[in-house]
């Protein structure tokens, strides 16, 4: 009888003792799950974690201003001097990604820009003569243009280097002109003559760099444009002989670019998301220790 009150009593003390470690186990489960869903953002600011560069998918709007140097190419050739005008404005909206969904550093980039063209002709001394083109030997054209291009860059922490290439649709809108020395009054001084065409298109590249103050990007940035649209009907002069003028241009630039999602990091629910997986695991070893009665 002794032996076996003996053997009751230890057995009853030893299925105690596991019954408050369960519990206790339990309730720090309970207790570090609330913890993990109470933690706030000062507080995960405040978490010590190694950083690593990894940058998301995401998407820019900016506005961006340049000035730059335009002339025209000739065919027949025409001597022309390049023209100074301190007019690109424009809007842009840029999308980062990864290219085919794993190839990264690769976007694309389209917006509406207000933009200048313009020639101005040089006199000829082989010919003794200055060419004109409505009386005028220079003129200076509006134009809207939407590029379409495709966008690679690499980033560091607070800098980016960017390159671009790609296509423009436009509209010319209005033309002014200028007699200059020799020239004289002109049938269409501020208007396009029938002959000459409005739309525009072309080819457009450039490169540049960034720097990054999270969410507000700054981009400097030299583009170069050469259109594929005459300036004028190529048999406006003849019909036996045709001449062509395409537009071109070195344009610089700076912009200022806001991040519309976030560009580099782990967002708050993935950081909450990891500490809660912290916690199981470190659940899951204490368990381990005491059901081996560590």
């Amino acid at each position: 009888m002794k032996r076996l009150l003996i053997i009751l009593i230890f057995t009853s003390l030893s299925v105690l003792t596991y019954a408050q470690k369960k519990e206790k186990i339990q309730l720090d489960k309970h207790t570090r799950i609330e913890l993990t869903e109470s933690i706030t953002d000062e507080q995960l600011d405040t978490i010590d974690v190694k950083k690593k560069l990894i940058i998301n998918d995401y998407t820019l709007i900016g506005i961006q201003y340049g000035a730059g140097l335009s002339m025209f190419q000739f065919n027949p050739k025409q001597e022309n001097e390049r023209v100074f005008l301190p007019m690109n404005v424009g809007i842009t909206i840029s999308k980062y990604g990864k290219m085919f969904g794993y190839m990264p550093y690769f976007g694309f980039q389209t917006g509406i820009f207000y933009t200048q063209d313009a020639y101005q002709f040089t006199y000829n001394e082989e010919y003794d003569y200055t060419f004109k083109i409505e009386n005028s030997e220079k003129a200076v054209m509006d134009v809207i243009e939407v590029p379409a291009l495709f966008l690679f860059h690499y980033d560091m922490w607070n800098f980016k280097i960017m390159a671009q290439l790609g296509c423009f649709g436009g509209y010319r809108l209005g033309i002014e002109r200028f007699p200059g020395v020799t020239g004289g009054e002109s049938k269409y001084p501020n208007s396009f003559a029938p002959y000459e065409k409005r739309i525009d298109y072309g080819l457009k590249g450039g490169l540049g760099f960034g720097l990054v103050f999270d969410p507000v990007e700054i981009h400097i940035q030299a583009t170069y444009k050469h259109s594929l649209s005459s300036i004028y009907e190529p048999d406006y002069n003849s019909e036996y002989y045709y001449r062509f003028a395409y537009p071109a241009g070195i344009t610089v630039s700076a912009g200022i670019h806001f991040q519309l999602t976030k560009r580099s990091g782990k967002t708050k629910a993935e950081l909450k998301k990891e500490a809660k997986k912290l916690v199981y695991e470190q659940e899951e070893t204490d368990e381990l220790d005491n059901s081996k009665g560590w």
